[in-house]
């Protein structure tokens, strides 16, 4: 979300001089260039990691406040997120090479091993993962954002700015349609960023070619399938996250107007002028900062060193997939690229040899093809991204040779490529060959975190519902998080580990039915009896063309029906003729026993679930036959 540490301003006159100030943020950037301000010579790297805390039943737990209270604040190390579900550390920058890359897996574990020792005494725990499968739709609401001037006006303004509602639509092996009002989705995406020094005179041959080696260390990353229960992309935050803050107003989308959240759409062709310029030109600004700084040109002029605190603000606003970064350490300038689409988790392990893999291929690429828009159209390396993303080891790549194989076949291919860029920055041998022998294991045995949940998903689907298969999957995952072995080690999930299954009746949406026969007021009754008789139901929601719920047509009103017409169903008769009109409903975040007292208080035998006035579901008494069932069971 970029700099957290501004007072953000929403007056039109503060907007006009933060405009000018972006506009003379680039102009220094250009002059510093000229100059040969930024330091060169040094690789280093450093790293943001992404959690959720959870409840003892592996629901987010919105304890943020509280667990970095406990850490003694939030600062260098710990930081808040968007959601107050969400934290995250940030591994201090070091020089890459030697044993830099156990270094960091060892701060990880360390700092993983903090938070749960300060989240605990708040009975909640953490866990690394891409999108964690317990959230819901209950998970959305402002309640659960960090308080803070900075978030509310940023959704005050993306909301603003898109003019409605947000759509999402993601297709996998199930289908996930849905509109939300606030930018909380962003925070069911947890992420694992990297970042790798370079300088000026090479950062366009080097930045592209993180962009064709991220689709490949995507593919072999993903780590979040599931989300709100659907099975989605291998790693559905892609997908995700640019929906979930997509600015853009239906006109902006019939004219091709760029997505906030993207991979690019050509090579960069000079340098990090050619993003920066962009960026400046073709988004509007979402967050403009009261600043009282000396404007940049100035503080060049008397020899020092800009913050160009605006630019830096305004690109924490856009999402490119790999963005240009600059920063000062010690007085001097210089330049990164912060890698953004690999997901939080499995293991530390596992992050840390997606990040051995990415920054060697990155470097390996460079150093043996040079600029690679010189061998290959970027339209190939976006597919590449976006097919790794959505079908992970089995996608289709392309690669410099002109030729595309799938993506298992590919990066076992380039190991030997990523090896030659670690070892030319001068990685320790022992960490090349353990990092990328976890890598090449994972690939050949094809599982990947999101490939032994969606396994795992399926095996416990068919034996319970849906909420007490995605807890009892969330705790397997946890447990094998915690054991630390990597993901192609894990053993699957064959049946439900133990834990309680009252969690996961709380709710009617973990108990509702979704899979609806519905009819319309103008059908008739004959198709409408016809509907239950076949189906053996006993209750059909009636909804209208936009889906909002207008009725419920039940089984007494069918027999009331055929009494009056000695057993037959006059012709030409309308549903909504017979229906109950206004029935009594809830929402699926009302607790059970409400919709119990509820159902017993009104003599009902099904209720209908809506949300924002649409039908999403129908609780009738079978569906409490089936827990009591299960929880006789267990």
């Amino acid at each position: 979300m970029g700099r957290q540490d501004v007072e953000i301003t929403e007056r039109p006159e503060d907007l006009r001089r933060f405009e000018e100030r972006l506009v003379a943020d680039a102009d220094a950037l250009e002059r510093m260039l000229r100059e040969e301000r930024f330091e060169t010579g040094a690789r280093r790297i450093g790293l943001e990691q992404e959690f959720f805390l959870v409840d003892e039943f592996g629901r987010p737990a919105p304890r943020a406040v509280e667990v970095l209270q406990a850490l003694g604040g939030a600062g260098s190390t710990y930081q808040n997120e968007l959601a107050l579900y969400n934290v995250e550390i940030a591994v201090p920058p070091r020089e890459l090479g030697g044993r830099c890359f156990q270094e960091v897996e060892e701060e990880l574990r360390r700092h993983m091993g903090a938070i749960r020792r300060a989240a605990r005494p708040h009975g909640v725990d953490v866990v690394a993962i891409g999108i964690l499968p317990t959230l819901t739709w209950d998970h959305l609401r402002l309640e659960n954002m960090t308080p803070s001037p900075r978030y509310a006006a940023l959704n005050r303004r993306v909301r603003a700015m898109r003019g409605g509602e947000f759509r999402i639509a993601i297709r996998g092996i199930d289908s996930l349609h849905a509109t939300h009002d606030n930018v909380l989705l962003e925070a069911f995406n947890t992420s694992f960023q990297l970042h790798l020094q370079v300088a000026p005179d090479e950062f366009a041959t080097i930045y592209n070619a993180m962009q064709l080696a991220t689709g490949l260390a995507l593919a072999g990353a993903g780590n979040s399938p599931l989300l709100l229960g659907a099975r989605l992309w291998e790693e559905t935050r892609i997908a995700l996250f640019r929906q979930s803050i997509d600015t853009r107003t239906d006109h902006q989308l019939s004219r091709g107007h760029r997505p906030r959240v993207f991979f690019g759409d050509e090579w960069v062709k000079t340098g990090i002028l050619d993003l920066v310029r962009d960026d400046i030109a073709r988004f509007r600004v979402v967050l403009p900062m009261e600043e009282d700084e000396p404007m940049p040109g100035d503080v060049l002029d008397a020899g020092g060193i800009p913050s160009l605190s605006a630019w830096a603000l305004h690109n924490g606003t856009i999402y490119r997939w790999n963005r240009p970064c600059y920063g000062v350490a010690d007085g001097i300038p210089h330049l990164r690229i912060e890698n953004r689409p690999l997901p939080a988790g499995p293991t530390a392990l596992d992050s840390v040899a997606n990040a051995a893999y990415l920054y060697g291929l990155t470097l390996g690429i460079a150093s043996e093809y040079g600029d690679v828009s010189a061998r290959m159209p970027f339209h190939d390396c976006q597919a590449n991204f976006y097919n790794a993303a959505s079908t992970g080891l089995r996608a289709s790549l392309h690669w410099v040779d002109g030729n595309s194989r799938t993506a298992d076949e590919l990066v076992l291919l380039t190991l030997p490529l990523a090896a030659q860029g670690l070892r030319s920055c001068g990685v320790d041998e022992s960490d090349v060959d353990r990092l990328l022998d976890v890598v090449a294991s994972r690939v050949t045995k094809g599982q990947t975190g999101s490939r032994w949940m969606i396994e795992g998903f399926n095996r416990l689907r068919a034996a319970v519902p849906k909420d007490e298969a995605v807890q009892a999957l969330t705790r397997a995952y946890m447990d094998r998080q915690r054991a630390g072995a990597p993901v192609h080690e894990w053993e699957p999930v064959n049946a439900p580990e133990p834990t309680n299954r009252r969690a996961a009746y709380q709710r009617v949406a973990q108990m509702m039915t979704t899979d609806l026969f519905t009819v319309q007021e103008e059908d008739t009754v004959t198709l409408a009896e016809a509907m239950m008789r076949w189906e053996r139901i006993r209750h059909v929601p009636v909804e209208n063309e936009a889906g909002a719920l207008v009725g419920m047509l039940s089984l007494p009103n069918l027999l009331d029906t055929l009494k009056r017409g000695n057993g037959q169903i006059e012709q030409g008769l309308k549903v909504g003729e017979i229906m109950e009109r206004d029935p009594v409903s809830v929402t699926p975040e009302t607790p059970t026993l409400e919709a119990i007292a509820l159902m017993k208080d009104n003599g009902l035998s099904g209720l209908p679930v809506v949300r924002e006035g649409k039908l999403v579901g129908l609780l009738t008494i079978t569906d409490f036959l089936t827990v009591a069932a299960r929880l006789l069971e267990g």
